[in-house]
């Protein structure tokens, strides 16, 4: 599991892109790229990474279902993910 800070860093870089993302849109549109400079650098949709929803994880993201592969498995397995079994022939 990633440790407590990473994870409240990323959180918080969300709230920043959430709270700035119709200023930048329109200071992009406009080309008023002095002004785009001054806005706080995690405000910037680039800078964001995914992470597992349960684990903080951030290699190895499944973007359907928002959680890693180890997760992914083991939730799989535990048949709590539906429509989702293990293959065998």
């Amino acid at each position: 599991m990633a440790r407590k800070a990473v994870i409240a860093r990323e959180k918080k870089r969300e709230k920043l892109v959430a709270k700035y993302a119709k200023l930048r849109a329109e200071l992009k549109a406009n080309g008023d790229y002095e002004a785009l400079d001054k806005l706080p650098k995690n405000s910037s949709k680039v800078r964001l990474h995914n992470r597992c929803q349960l684990t903080g994880r951030p290699k190895g993201y499944m973007r359907q279902f928002g959680i890693s592969r180890v997760t992914f498995r083991e939730m799989a397995l535990k048949g709590l993910i539906p429509g989702i079994t293990k293959a065998s022939w």
